[in-house]
Parts: structure tokens; sequence; C-alpha cells
């Protein structure tokens, strides 16, 4: 509070003195972060440890979104350039949620007895080389990009759980509150400043769309020096088989926490896809869609980042569950019934509830498995499960509009949603392992 009274109108602050507070004070908010979350039944791990996987983790799951939701902002541009149909162009996003749901249990198979670091860079080196087909100049190059672009991230989206829970489990809560943060807000970041960026460059799209090999880039250093760190302790970064290898498919927690990830995508990706037209048809102006969109992008943030460290520390998160599902369906009847009235408040609602069911997913891939193994092969089968029902979400949500104009249809179909999704997270949420 004092550094903030330091900066209010009339104060006439010394910055040097301000900024030498807000320097002295970092540390004690990082410790006390790091208590927060921190198991104490466990080992406690080396400061270098620690750093190096909280970079990895953050440069990692920040070119997870970032990659296609580049893509929105400036894609007539690409239609322009390259002379594309609308059917074409929506193969640009549509190809890496299919390489999501297809190759999900793929990857954690063949992660299987491997170094993930290695697999993550290979994963990494892969995304890198779809960002430059996908901005190469040709038809057959774009699809081919997309491609590689959802296969590279689908193996972060798959790992990274995995690599927190085998790495630094005494701060799990921490890091996958970190991994679903530097998801959402480079996502927002790419959404947000495309066409700058491509201003920025003098290179248009290609540009918005090239510019995150750079994030790639520093991720793969990163990832450098943690093997190398890992190497010189003489610690093995390899998922052992520490289970029976059972399949994870016949265990019904396993689908609880798959169908619970597949719902709350759908509303997710169906609020992405479809609430600035929503909100056009309402009679809003187009410029202001863009900034209901980014207010519902924002407000995912602090409950991402904070939710999954108290959630860790709970004997079961069906609490937490209840308070998701009140405010996404609030957030939604506001939508439907108010319409512009009150539409700030819904998208942060929104935001803040879908937000905390998003990073809850992940933490759940680590705290309902007994192992590294185990995490990954629930985090590749929910994923697949997730993504395959994720992509049905928009397309229903816009062919109901069709059978009903006012949009109500088409929020009651995610109302719905959330019903399914109040059931399986209750499921989900009980203190059961897979």
């Amino acid at each position: 509070m004092f550094c903030f009274a330091l900066s209010l109108p009339g104060t006439q602050p010394i910055a040097g003195v301000k900024y030498a507070i807000q320097i002295l004070l970092l540390p004690a908010f990082l410790k006390w972060i790091l208590a927060l979350d921190r198991d104490f039944t466990s080992q406690r791990p080396r400061p270098f440890q620690l750093l190096i996987s909280i970079l990895v983790v953050f440069w990692v799951a920040s070119n997870l979104r970032a990659p296609i939701s580049a893509v929105g902002p400036v894609i007539g541009a690409i239609i322009d350039s390259l002379h594309l149909s609308n059917f074409e162009s929506s193969l640009i996003t549509s190809i890496p949620l299919v390489m999501f749901a297809a190759c999900s249990a793929l990857v954690s198979k063949f992660a299987a007895g491997k170094d993930l670091g290695k697999v993550l860079i290979l994963g990494l080196l892969v995304l890198g080389l779809g960002l430059v087909l996908r901005v190469w100049g040709s038809f057959f190059a774009l699809m081919l990009g997309s491609v590689l672009v959802g296969t590279g991230i689908c193996v972060g989206n798959v790992l990274l759980p995995g690599y927190i829970k085998s790495n630094v489990p005494q701060y799990l809560g921490m890091l996958t509150g970190l991994f679903a943060v530097a998801m959402n807000l480079t996502a927002a970041i790419a959404s947000g400043y495309s066409i700058r960026i491509g201003e920025w460059t003098h290179m248009g799209w290609r540009g918005s769309l090239g510019v995150w090999i750079v994030f790639i880039l520093v991720a793969l250093v990163v990832l450098c020096i943690d093997l190398l760190f890992q190497k010189r302790k003489g610690t093995a970064g390899a998922m052992q088989p520490q289970d029976s290898g059972a399949s994870i498919f016949g265990s019904r927690q396993a689908w609880n926490i798959s169908c619970y990830m597949g719902l709350q995508s759908i509303v997710y990706y169906s609020i992405v896809s479809w609430l600035p037209t929503v909100l056009i048809a309402y009679g809003m102006p187009e410029a202001e869609t863009g900034w209901v969109l980014f207010t519902f992008q924002m407000a995912t943030i602090p409950l991402t980042f904070i939710g999954p460290m108290i959630a860790n520390k709970m004997k079961h998160q069906r609490p937490l569950i209840v308070f998701i599902i009140v405010l996404m369906a609030l957030s939604l009847v506001l939508l439907a019934c108010a319409r512009l009235d009150y539409v700030y408040i819904a998208a942060t609602l929104l935001g803040i509830s879908n937000g905390l069911a998003f990073s809850l997913c992940l933490l759940f891939f680590s705290i309902r498995t007994r192992n590294t193994s185990q995490a990954i092969r629930l985090s590749g089968m929910s994923q697949s499960i997730g993504y395959l029902v994720a992509a049905f979400g928009p397309p229903v949500f816009g062919s109901l509009h069709q059978w009903d104009a006012s949009w109500s249809s088409s929020f009651c179909f995610l109302l719905l949603c959330v019903a399914l999704l109040a059931y399986f997270g209750w499921h989900a949420a009980g203190n059961k392992y897979v």
C-alpha cells in the first residue's frame, strides 16, 4: 500500500525511493508465494533448480497458445495475400485443434521412458519449423506448417504437467498456475497486438505470425541449461515406468477428468469464437467487441495463478467446482438475458470461472496421479478427448443461431455444458487417484 501511495497524485514521490522499496519487497513477496504453495513433506529443491524449472515452465507454456491466437486478427490479410477461400482460411486454426485431439495420447506413449526435457526440445523444434513454414508464402506450406504447429504445441501441452510433477513436486500448485498464466497471458498479447506486431516488423501478417519464433529460441536455451544442470547433478530426467502400465482408459476418474477438460474447453472456444459476433448482433460497435474479449481473457489470469496453489492444499476441490459453476452460469445468463447492460461484468465473471476451471484441470493431471508416468498418460488421454469434444462447441453454438436468431438457444447449449461440467467436475475433484 505504501508503494501505491507513493505514486498517487500530489504525493510528489521520489522515483528512486519508490523503486528501491518495490525491489526490497519483491523477495518478500516471492518468499510468501513459495511458502504458500510448498509441500513441506517433500525435500526442498535447490534454489537454482527451482529457478530453472520456473523458467522452463514459463517459456515453454508461452509457446502453447500464442501461435494460434495470433492468427485471428490477421486472417483477412492472409486471405487477401494467398487468395484463400473462407474454408481454406479456417483450416489454419482448425488443423492444430485436430492435431491436439489426434496426437495427445500418442505423445504420452512416445515419451514413455525418455528424457522429458529432450522430448520438449524436439517438440519446440517441430513448432519452430511449423512457424517458419506458415509464413513461407504458399498454401501448401501454410497447411503443412499448421500441422507442425499443432504437433509441436501438443508435445508441450501433454508433457509439461509431467515435467512439473517430476522436477518440482514440492510446488505443484504454483508451477501449474504459472503454466496456465503464461499460456493465457501470451494468448491475450498475441490476439491484442498481432496487427501492431506486423506493422512494427514491416512484414505484415508474416511478421505477426513469425515473431513467436523468438519465444521458441528462449525456451530452447532455458531447456538446454536445464539439461546441463540435470546432467551435472547426475539425476535422470527420463520418465520411468513406475506403474503397472494398465490402460488409463479403464479408469472412471480419468474419464471424469477428461470430460471435465472437454466441457470447459467447449465454453472457452465457443466464447472466443462467437462472442464478438454475438455482441455485434446485440448492437455493440465492432471496435468495442475486442475490448470485451480482452476483458474476458485478462480476467482469467489472477485465479489461474492463485487457484491451483489453494486447490493443492485442499483435501478435495469440490468447493472450487461450486464456485466455478455458479460464476460461469451467472455470466452466461447475463449475456443471454441482459445482453449489453452488464456485458463487462459478465465477461469478467466468465473469465474468472473459465480461468480457474482450466488451471484446475491442469492440476488434476498431477494430484490425481501417483507418479510422472501416470500424469503424462492422463494428460494425453484428457487432452485427446477434451479437444475432440471442444471441436464441436463452436459449430454447434453457431448452428443453433441459424435456428434461433436471438442466440438464446446457443447460450442454453452452453448452460447445458455447464450443468454437465458440474457433474464431472464434482467427481473429478474428489480425493481419488485414477
